[in-house]
């Protein structure tokens, strides 16, 4: 099945594959950055799998264009498939803390800032800085966290990415 060739006419899926991880993890990084809105924990670790499938997706679309090898081609596409779960797994597992379902870990929040050099700067860290919380969402749109709009988003690009692997 790997060795089919894969056709042209896929390459609107291969891309909106890519398109779509990238639109996700470019969101979170604005809502980071240009919101202010701090992750926590369990949000940085929801953001690796986005962080492999763009580079995936990457060699999968342009090994459609220069028909590469189809197992490189459709492999990478199930491997996006597979990644996309898996972060579908981490925003549940994530929305489920928020709503208290299950405990989240114990070392949840996020280190903002540099390492104190001194007792004073770090006491003041102390202080000033409060970690983002796993059980509290930042912000629901629409009644879901970030989290729960991960899970959302990695559940149907993995239905896309697999409905366009298995197909001739």
């Amino acid at each position: 099945m790997l060795n089919l060739p894969v056709p042209s006419s896929h390459l609107k899926y291969y891309l909106f594959v890519l398109l779509g991880m990238c639109a996700v993890i470019l969101s979170a990084l604005a809502f980071e950055h240009i919101g202010g809105y701090q992750p926590c924990k369990l949000c940085l670790e929801q953001r690796e799998p986005w962080y492999i499938g763009v580079p995936l997706m990457i060699i999968a679309c342009l090994s459609l264009i220069f028909k590469g090898p189809a197992c490189l081609t459709r492999g990478m596409m199930a491997i996006s498939g597979l990644i996309m779960l898996y972060s579908f797994v981490l925003g549940v597992n994530h929305s489920g803390v928020e709503w208290g379902f299950w405990a989240g870990p114990g070392d949840c929040g996020a280190v903002e800032g540099g390492l104190a050099t001194t007792t004073a700067d770090f006491l003041k860290q102390l202080e000033e800085t409060v970690p983002p919380s796993c059980i509290d969402a930042a912000l629901r749109i629409l009644g879901l966290s970030f989290a729960g709009w991960n899970a959302l988003a990695s559940l149907f690009l993995a239905i896309v990415s697999f409905v366009t692997f298995s197909r001739q």
